[in-house]
């Protein structure tokens, strides 16, 4: 038999429960009571804590190594304007303005462009990375290789960062330095920087005047054909050549008023000074070209509507070929010197370190892995013990409660 003094748990729990204040909406609980509750399932939180820091020791060791390989490279901080910015002005103010075409490149473009489909794809070819990830098409290798390869870049320094994981160091480091190679190959057909951006403007315009030119070759040949004439005189020559004169200069002034507007408004000075020389040579070549009377007291300024009649296609046909060479030449010494100023500027993206065969490992860290594991499984076991003893204190106080709470478990059982 149970002495008059001593009480049972279920009498303490309505002792504890019967012990709250009024406007309290359970039983007091104080920190004693929750230390006690823990000591007395101590031995059951030291077994499950120690149970899952080994079990965490044993997954931290079959974890395999995995180390990571970095290379850094350095994105051009501004793009400057090309010493042969002189050069291009000696051919006229196209050379000063075709320096706005290029703006500068933010370190982002360059981060874009290391992870682009390009980029990947490159690597693929060159390392199978689809059976190296073990993924069955490019669009689950784009996914997936963002969880191998980390491309950063450091918005204070420039410099943008290639960080590769592998179970295989080496691997790890011939895939960081491949995206070297990768990347060049993709600038190579970019137009990024200043002078690149040049000469692909140029290198199209190039290509229609060449194409002009064969076509204003077979022209003349198809007149010539037709007509018979084949030279005419000194006269005819003279006012051939001011015609074709006039004509490429109104068509470079065009090209530079085109480049111009990129960038520039109609009220720019450089704008309306260029319309100004254009309204004044095409009005000089409508006079040239019209069938009135040339300049007076001059012999050579002889309108084309005196020309004889049989003459007429062979000198248009002529001023067309003469035209077309004229603006050949000097395309081909812009485009020049913009190829010039491509090779002076270097590679746009210059690797500062070669990513090296990494000696050691970058992860896991099985001694965080333990500790976290371990301190983890304390807490959670602690307070399932202070949650339990709760729970009853609150079920032995309040058997109604407990009876309710005990048929919504029944209700909710799969159990017969």
């Amino acid at each position: 038999m149970l002495s008059a003094n001593s009480t049972t748990p279920q009498d303490a729990a309505q002792a504890l429960y019967d012990s709250k204040s009024d406007d309290e909406g359970g039983p007091a609980i104080s920190l004693t009571d929750v230390l006690t509750w823990l000591g007395e399932k101590k031995a059951l939180i030291g077994v499950v804590t120690a149970g899952v820091a080994v079990l965490s020791v044993i997954v931290a060791l079959l974890l395999p190594p995995v180390y990571t390989a970095r290379t850094t490279f350095l994105a051009p901080g501004s793009q400057q304007q090309s010493g042969s910015a002189a050069a291009l002005a000696a051919l006229g103010s196209l050379g000063g303005i075709a320096g706005g075409l290029g703006a500068k490149t933010p370190d982002d473009l360059y981060v874009a462009l290391l992870k682009s489909d390009s980029v990947q794809r490159g690597l693929d070819a060159r390392f199978n990375l689809k059976a190296h990830y073990d993924v069955d098409n490019n669009e689950a290798l784009r996914k997936a290789l963002p969880n191998y390869v980390r491309v950063s870049s450091d918005k204070k320094s420039g410099v943008i960062s290639v960080e590769v994981d592998d179970k295989e160091p080496k691997f790890a480091a011939d895939l960081a330095n491949a995206h070297e190679a990768e990347v060049t190959k993709l600038l190579g057909r970019l137009a990024v920087s200043e002078a690149q951006l040049r000469r692909a403007f140029f290198e199209k315009q190039l290509q229609e005047t060449k194409e002009n030119l064969i076509k204003a070759e077979q022209s003349l040949q198809a007149v010539q054909e037709k007509s018979g004439v084949i030279v005419l005189d000194k006269q005819a020559e003279a006012l051939i050549g001011n015609a074709a004169l006039l004509r490429a200069q109104i068509s470079e002034r065009e090209v530079q008023l085109r480049v111009l507007r990129t960038s520039a408004t109609e009220q720019n000075p450089a704008v309306m000074r260029l319309n100004s020389e254009l309204r004044g040579l095409r009005a000089e070549l409508a006079r040239m070209e019209s069938s009135q009377a040339g300049a007076p007291g001059s012999a050579v300024d002889m309108p084309v509507g005196r020309i004889p009649e049989a003459a007429v296609d062979y000198v248009r046909a002529r001023r067309e070929l003469k035209l077309q060479e004229t603006l050949l030449e000097s395309m081909v010494r812009q485009y020049e010197i913009a190829k010039l100023d491509e090779a002076k500027e270097g590679p746009s993206l210059q690797q500062v370190d070669v990513a090296l065969v990494p000696d050691h490992k970058s992860r896991p860290a099985r001694g965080v892995i333990v500790l976290a594991s371990t301190l983890v499984a304390l807490l959670l076991v602690s307070a399932w013990v202070v949650v339990r003893r709760y729970t009853e204190t609150l079920r032995a106080g309040d058997p109604a409660a407990a009876s309710a709470w005990r048929g919504l478990v029944r209700a909710w059982s799969f159990r017969p």
